[in-house]
């Protein structure tokens, strides 16, 4: 099987159910940023155990990701073939991060203040990954169809992630000796 097709080589890529558009346009650049997302989300799965709780979300999240960017790569007059929750982001995909976050914030006390990245290998991923999902709902804008739940999945995805890089911190989070105080006591700058 050749992988490359090179239909690609003019600076061009197809879309889903047809149409082509230059790599740099809106569309791809808002697939691509989820893609990037993905990967990220990849990397922290990487650190994790294979199996264990935070794996298993990792892999239903980017599972997801795949039905975010298959609408994102379909063009306006194709978006009606879209399957809701296989080609199509829906409500419930949004709804399922809630549930996720809800059950994994009532784990741990929520920190107060803006958090230092980095307390563990683990947490440093997530914390990359959630960066480059808000990147990706920043780009997405830009092509999200006034109905869809594209831009709403990105926003409680980082959301979660940064809920998720918090439960994995666990008594990690650091605390200042001088004061007893944690430093690390509350949600990023940016979140919304």
């Amino acid at each position: 099987m050749e992988i490359s097709t090179r239909r690609g080589d003019d600076g061009t890529t197809g879309l889903f159910y047809g149409g082509r558009v230059p790599k740099d346009s809106d569309r791809p650049r808002a697939y691509g940023a989820v893609d990037e997302a993905q990967a990220g989300l990849g990397l922290a799965r990487a650190a994790t155990e294979p199996g264990g709780e935070l794996d298993g979300y990792l892999v239903e999240i980017c599972r997801q990701l795949y039905v975010v960017m298959g609408e994102l790569a379909t063009a306006p007059e194709n978006r009606h073939k879209l399957e809701a929750g296989v080609s199509l982001a829906s409500a419930e995909m949004v709804e399922r991060l809630e549930e996720i976050g809800s059950g994994l914030s009532g784990r741990f006390e929520m920190p107060r203040q803006f958090v230092i990245p980095g307390q563990n290998d683990v947490s440093a991923r997530l914390e990359m990954a959630r960066t480059l999902v808000r990147r990706a709902e920043r780009e997405c804008l830009a092509v999200a169809d006034p109905d869809s739940h594209v831009v709403p999945y990105l926003n409680r995805l980082s959301d979660l992630i940064w809920v998720m890089a918090r439960w994995q911190e666990g008594e990690s989070l650091l605390t200042d000796p001088d004061t007893d105080r944690r430093w690390s006591t509350g949600k990023g700058a940016g979140t919304a």
